[in-house]
C-alpha cells in the first residue's frame, strides 16, 4: 500500500479534518532526503507538524529549529545547560521548582545527543521517504479509533506516556518511535501556545511500521462498530 492510499483511508475512515502527518527523523549516515525545501524562517517541530497537518512540507536541518528543547530531545543539537537544570521551564511557571522541572527533562523520550541530522516534516499522502511516525492532530473521537484498531488483532490495553511539555516531539514523534508503540498526546503548554491547535484537538503518534496494519482494521471498524457508535 503507497502513502496516497494510507492517507486517503485515513481520512476515510476517520473523517480527519486535516491530512495524516508524516515524520522522518534523519540520522547521521542517512543521505538527506531530496525533493524538500528548508522552511522560509525557523520553525518549532510543534509549528511544523500543524503545518504540515494543511499540506505543508519541510526538512528542517539544525538551524532552522526554533527550539531548542524540542530539537534537543530529537537529537539535532545538545541539550542546553538552562533546559537541562530545569531553569527553562521553571521561569516559564509550570513547576513549583527548578528539581521539578529537572525531573520531567530527565524522563523525557530523548534520541542520543547530536545522533540526528534533521526533521523530514509532510502531508503523508506527499511523502517522498519513509517516515518513521504518523501523526494525527484530531478531535478526542477521531483519535479515539486508533485504538480499537491497534488492538484489533491482539486485544489487551494501550498505555500512554505524557508530560507538560514536547507534546509533538517527545510524546508522537519520539516515543513511538523508540516503543514501536502508538502513543497520544493531549497536547502541550508550548504546542498550544506556539500553534494554531485548537482547545478540543489532540495528538496520536503512530509509528510508521505498524500504520498498514492499523489501517487495515480501520476498515474493519469502519464496516461495522464505528458508523454505529457515530449515530447517536
Amino acid at each position: 500500500m503507497d502513502y496516497t492510499q494510507l492517507a486517503e483511508k485515513l481520512v476515510k475512515f476517520l473523517d480527519l479534518k486535516y491530512e495524516p502527518v508524516a515524520v522522518k527523523v534523519v540520522k547521521k549516515g542517512e543521505p538527506m532526503p531530496k525533493g524538500y525545501q528548508e522552511p522560509e524562517k525557523n520553525l518549532r517541530h510543534c509549528q511544523s507538524i500543524m503545518k504540515a497537518r494543511k499540506g505543508e512540507s519541510f526538512i528542517m536541518p539544525a538551524d532552522k529549529h526554533a527550539c531548542v528543547v524540542g530539537a534537543s530531545s530529537l537529537g539535532i543539537i545538545p541539550t542546553p545547560e538552562k533546559v537541562a537544570s530545569g531553569e527553562f521551564h521553571h521561569n516559564l511557571g509550570m513547576f513549583d521548582s527548578v528539581e521539578a522541572a529537572a525531573g520531567m527533562i530527565a524522563k523525557r523520550p530523548a534520541f542520543e545527543p547530536e545522533s540526528r541530522l534533521a526533521t523530514v516534516v509532510g502531508p503523508l499522502k506527499d511523502a517522498k521517504v519513509e517516515p518513521d511516525v504518523v501523526i494525527l492532530v484530531d478531535r478526542p473521537e477521531t483519535v479515539y479509533w486508533i485504538i480499537p484498531a491497534s488492538t484489533y488483532h491482539k486485544g489487551g490495553r494501550v498505555n500512554f506516556s505524557s508530560a507538560a511539555f514536547q507534546a509533538t516531539c517527545a510524546d508522537t514523534t519520539i516515543l513511538p518511535s523508540l516503543t514501536g508503540e502508538i502513543n497520544v498526546s493531549l497536547g502541550c503548554f508550548g504546542c498550544r501556545k506556539a500553534t494554531d491547535i485548537e482547545n478540543d484537538e489532540m495528538l496520536i503518534g503512530i509509528p510508521f511500521n505498524k500504520l498498514e496494519e492499523i489501517v487495515n482494521a480501520l476498515e474493519k471498524l469502519y464496516e461495522g462498530p464505528l458508523p454505529k457508535a457515530r449515530q447517536k
